[in-house]
Parts: C-alpha cells; sequence; structure tokens
C-alpha cells in the first residue's frame, strides 16, 4: 500500500502528519506505530522550522517493511549533528537515525527542496 499527504507549513500541521502515520498503518505492531510517529514528527518539525514550504509524507507499506519519505520545497540540507546537551533541539536525525534501518536525504533536482527518507522492518505478527 502506497499512500500520502500534504501538509502546510503550521506547527499543528506535525501533529496532523503523526496522526496520518497512525491511521495509515495497518496490521502493524504498536511499537514500529510509534517509532514510525515519532520519526515522523521529528522530521515534520524539521520541515516547520526550517523552511517555509509546505511537506508531504508518503508511507509505502510492505508485508515486512515501510518506507516513509517527507518531502518539503525548502532549501538547506539536513545533516546530523553533534548532540550537545546544552541545547534543547538538534537530534531529529539522530533519533531517525537510531529508530530506523537505514535513512537518507535525496536533494530535489526540481526545486530547492529535498526528500528525508527512512526504511524499518516490521516484525512478522505472531
Amino acid at each position: 500500500m502506497r499512500t500520502s499527504q500534504e501538509f502546510s507549513n503550521a506547527p499543528l500541521e506535525i501533529g496532523s502528519a503523526r496522526n496520518f502515520v497512525s491511521e495509515t498503518l495497518v496490521g502493524v505492531a504498536q511499537e514500529a506505530i510509534e517509532d514510525t510517529c515519532l520519526m515522523v514528527s521529528e522530521l515534520a518539525t524539521n520541515c516547520v522550522r526550517h523552511t517555509s514550504s509546505r511537506f508531504v509524507v508518503r508511507i509505502d507499506q510492505m508485508a515486512e517493511s515501510l518506507r516513509v519519505e517527507v518531502a518539503d520545497g525548502g532549501g538547506g540540507e539536513p545533516v546530523l549533528r553533534p548532540i550537545q546537551m546544552t541545547e534543547p533541539g538538534g537530534r531529529g536525525l539522530r533519533i531517525v537515525q537510531s529508530l530506523s534501518d537505514q535513512w537518507g536525504v535525496i536533494p530535489s533536482s526540481a526545486t530547492s527542496g529535498k526528500l528525508v527518507w527512512f526504511t524499518l522492518a516490521l516484525p512478522k505478527p505472531a
């Protein structure tokens, strides 16, 4: 199953993106849903904080894995930042790196935007 939804660049839309993920994932273990919601929340937060563009969340759910993409039209390239205990932010990509099986960034060739993606293996149903 493949689906996507576009969101406006507003803080309330971060929660809407999480809701989209939790409502879209069918037959997926609760832990995988929670991890996916957290990663999407972090990426959506980056879109809202660092761009002024709308963003799109795409979910490709397969039998044994998920691929999730968050794309925006804003400039800049996401990079892993060193963790600074005194900084209140800057951990989003570290969270994605920690929870996902793979992740990456694809710059847009058509606009100044980019797409951040991650994959997550799904546990086999009991």
